[in-house]
């Protein structure tokens, strides 16, 4: 059973993505991944062919386009050839950072920082985590404290996608300790200001080609102008947008399922042992057909995801199950897709072993999948 989720106009810009994705993505893979970087010339050919910025409003040079489709069917393409690390680049600039500020950003504060979204000339990043607070955000320690007609930055800021190339950086700081969950508010950082620094690039199990950095802020002192919301709203803003997060890592783990079972497929059809297929074999089979039942029952329901988002009704509850399960899911389905490939399943030539290792960051970001487990289990327990 095929997703029934895209109409023509998706298809039409499948095929634009898709050769965007064969010409400029599929020749950098290996670069990418010795550089530990993804080089800016590749989103700037990303904004040129118009898969960047989707959502960002005709006056601020982008399309206008909110149907979360278009989203689904590049990362679709972008899956299909392994390139992880740039789905979760692309995910982070348009599907976090670009969406904090079209919720949040003024008239002024858009004009200035949108329209590069569009183009790929502006990387962002937003700085949640710190070393010592992960899940438990109420737990920072980063503070912002308003000094005249500005507002001064200090902490440190751990695992910030993109925060090696980022030319601004939501953060996360505490405004006001005695106001619980008010006494939070984002700040914009813009690159070259003073006291903003990167420190290491961090060597991670996978995603290699994804930049990952820790921040610092050393009396980083920011315009008022920058304070992105109302003062103290910083946590709830956090709160409405964790659900179109935790949807975009489901479809990307969703999508990564469905390439890695096709390239096993592939394989299991095309290996021969003992004088027949080794997909022939009844043990791998039913593997198989457990593995594709479990991959279109999961899109059918993070199809209904999408659906529910578009029209403004996806719940942070549902956000969370699409998460938890479908990253699951992928995880199950990269594992049995390295046992099917055999020997050649642990060699990085093949793609399923750097989907093996690429994969198993799915399950942490975005909020662990026991804390999705717990958000669950509190709504069950209402009432």
């Amino acid at each position: 059973m095929q997703t029934d989720l895209f109409e023509s106009d998706h298809e039409l810009f499948r095929e634009s993505v898709r050769g965007f994705v064969t010409k400029h993505v599929v020749p950098k893979l290996e670069m990418w991944d010795t550089d530990r970087l993804i080089d800016r010339e590749t989103w700037r050919a990303a904004g040129a062919q118009g898969i960047l910025g989707l959502a960002v409003p005709t006056e601020y040079g982008g399309p206008g386009e909110t149907d979360y489709r278009f989203r689904v069917a590049i990362q679709t393409e972008i899956a299909r050839v392994g390139a992880s690390a740039l789905q979760s680049g692309f995910s982070t600039n348009d599907d976090i950072v670009l969406n904090y500020l079209l919720r949040h950003a003024d008239d002024d504060q858009k004009s200035r920082w949108v329209p590069g979204f569009v183009t790929g000339a502006t990387i962002g990043a937003i700085a949640m985590t710190e070393p010592g607070a992960g899940s438990d955000l109420r737990s920072i320690t980063t503070t912002a404290r308003r000094d005249g007609d500005h507002w001064v930055i200090n902490g440190a800021k751990t695992f910030i996608t993109s925060g090696i190339l980022a030319d601004l950086v939501i953060v996360f700081a505490k405004t006001d300790p005695g106001a619980g969950s008010r006494g939070f508010s984002l700040f914009v950082v813009e690159d070259g200001t003073a006291g903003f620094s990167r420190g290491r690039k961090l060597d991670k199990v996978g995603l290699h080609a994804q930049d990952t950095a820790e921040l610092a802020f050393d009396d980083v002192r920011v315009p008022a102008a920058n304070l992105l919301g109302e003062e103290g709203a910083g946590f709830a803003y956090l709160m409405q947008s964790l659900p179109l997060e935790r949807l975009g890592i489901g479809i990307a783990a969703q999508v990564s399922a469905e390439a890695v079972l096709d390239w096993t497929l592939a394989y299991v059809k095309d290996r021969t042992a003992f004088g027949k297929r080794i997909g022939e074999f009844q043990g791998l089979g039913f593997t198989l057909a457990d593995l594709q039942t479990a991959v279109e029952v999961s899109r059918a329901y993070l199809d209904r995801c999408v659906r529910e988002y578009n029209s403004g009704r996806l719940t942070a509850v549902d956000a969370a199950k699409a998460k938890l399960w479908a990253t699951e899911l992928q995880g199950r389905v990269i594992d049995s897709g390295v046992q099917l490939h055999g020997g050649y399943g642990y060699m990085m030539e093949y793609p399923v072993a750097k989907a093996y290792i690429d994969a198993r960051i799915q399950r942490i970001y975005g909020g662990t999948n026991e804390i999705m487990k717990e958000i669950i289990h509190r709504d069950l327990m209402k009432g």
